[in-house]
């Protein structure tokens, strides 16, 4: 860990002078800030500020059955929670409302991608209790992963595992079911830090494994495509936060096609899914783009289609509310 995170912290203080100060991103700073100023004086003429605050408090579970053929037999069923953009500190009353949805939910894993604190820069003090509060109202046989985002820092490593995440940057770990198993990489930030390294993380890990990738934002998509993974998790966008009917975001703030930022999607053999994330970011505010709890269901394809044939008709158990069916490669 102390290695995996030598680059960032380096970065943080200042001390790399090599590094840009945007990784993968070309429009950061100046911009956003100026655009987010702008619309806080326009939710704040047409008073809809008030709307958007309250959106921004419902947060939505999204049930969604991802089906693949290299799925592990053993893992047919494996119930993911994801979450991600907690900016746990930024809202009033938004870890209260994500503790009253997350109540009742029983899953084997809780994933985590990044940015836990609402602030780019400055102390993280804030963040621990409510991230401890919501950490508590989580129900996962197998624990929390998480790794880091562009809003967070190295010092957060160590007080979130305290907290009880197994925090992983640029690495990889096995979960096992009987003598199968799939696998779990963490990628530091590819945003703004640029720290992220995909080979290293995935040294050790069988080629022919089934791959799940938790990396803070969708930008990138082919390299991981090109590695074999199997499932991509990611946040960062908000979905774009701000929508328009019949237009969508307004930005996005990823260097990604528009179709990868939020929600199902699949790229050749890859599948993954944006989280529109739970927490807000520049403005407090959400509209036509609800706060999301992704509660994802791996199912293996083979086991689907023996079972459909037994029955007599096709498969028909999906849980109706919120969810997007589709096939992994």
């Amino acid at each position: 860990m102390t290695e995996a995170l030598h680059k960032r912290r380096l970065i943080e203080h200042g001390l790399l002078t090599s590094w840009s100060r945007r990784g993968r991103n070309s429009w950061r700073g100046k911009n956003h800030e100026a655009l987010c100023g702008l619309l806080r004086i326009a939710l704040q003429v047409t008073g809809l500020r008030r709307r958007g605050e309250l959106n921004a408090l419902s947060p939505v579970i999204r049930h969604i059955r991802l089906r693949s053929e290299n799925l592990p037999e053993s893992f047919c069923g494996f119930k993911i929670l994801h979450l991600t953009d907690l900016h746990a500190d930024g809202v009033t009353g938004l870890a209260d409302a994500l503790c009253e949805r997350l109540r009742g939910l029983e899953v084997d894993l809780c994933v985590m991608t990044g940015d836990y604190r609402y602030a780019i820069r400055g102390p993280c003090q804030d963040v621990y209790p409510p991230m401890e509060r919501i950490l508590k109202s989580v129900h996962a046989r197998l624990g929390v992963i998480g790794i880091l985002g562009n809003h967070d820092v190295s010092e957060e490593v160590p007080a979130l595992e305290r907290l009880g995440v197994r925090m992983l940057i640029n690495e990889a770990l096995e979960l096992r079911r009987g003598h199968e198993s799939a696998w779990i990489i963490g990628l530091d930030d590819p945003h703004y830090y640029g720290c992220d390294d995909l080979p290293a993380a995935l040294r050790g890990v069988p080629s022919d494994a089934f791959k799940i990738l938790l990396v803070h934002t969708p930008e990138i998509i082919k390299e991981a495509e090109e590695y074999g993974v199997d499932l991509y998790l990611c946040g960062h966008t908000h979905g774009g936060q701000i929508c328009l009917p019949l237009i969508g975001p307004i930005v996005t703030n990823a260097n990604c096609p528009r179709a990868f930022a939020r929600g199902v999607w699949k790229y050749k053999n890859l599948q993954g899914y944006t989280s529109p994330g739970v927490g807000t970011s520049g403005v407090p505010v959400r509209f036509f783009c609800p706060p999301e709890i992704g509660l994802i269901e791996l199912q293996c394809a083979r086991h689907i289609k023996n079972v459909s044939m037994l029955m007599g008709h096709g498969f028909s158990g999906e849980k109706r509310e919120k969810e997007t069916a589709c096939s992994l490669r």
